[in-house]
């Protein structure tokens, strides 16, 4: 078994700052990417940043220039720096990890973590 276990996010004012972390954890064989996703109501979950064993990096246009994802590969930890955050930052934010377990023998499965509250407002 795989966990991901989020931690972070809060509340914070516009203009503010908040980080996230992620941990994976178990029987981990490789990670093939991590990163986060985001969900506010109404709305469909939506890719924020993710980062590739390779340590190639994609973001949602709308946080380009605001949030910055990094990884520690020792730690099989990912994270995610907020900054500016404006009120449509709002949203549950998920882990996301592409993730082989036990051995190479097995396929790749899709993990997430339990998601983490961001609120932005005054």
């Amino acid at each position: 078994q795989v966990q991901l276990v989020e931690s972070g996010g809060g509340l914070v004012q516009p203009g503010g700052s908040l980080s996230l972390s992620c941990a994976a954890s178990g029987s981990i064989s490789r990670i093939n990417s991590m990163g986060w996703y985001r969900q506010s109501r109404g709305n469909q979950r939506e890719l924020v940043a993710d980062i590739n064993s390779g340590g190639t990096i994609n973001y949602a246009d709308s946080v380009k220039g605001r949030f910055t994802i990094s990884r520690d590969n020792a730690k099989d930890t990912v994270f995610l720096q907020m900054n500016s955050l404006k009120p449509e930052d709002a949203a549950v934010y998920f882990c996301h990890g592409d993730i082989q377990p036990y051995n190479i023998h097995y396929p790749t499965y899709i993990y997430w973590g339990q998601g983490t509250q961001v609120t932005v407002s005054l």
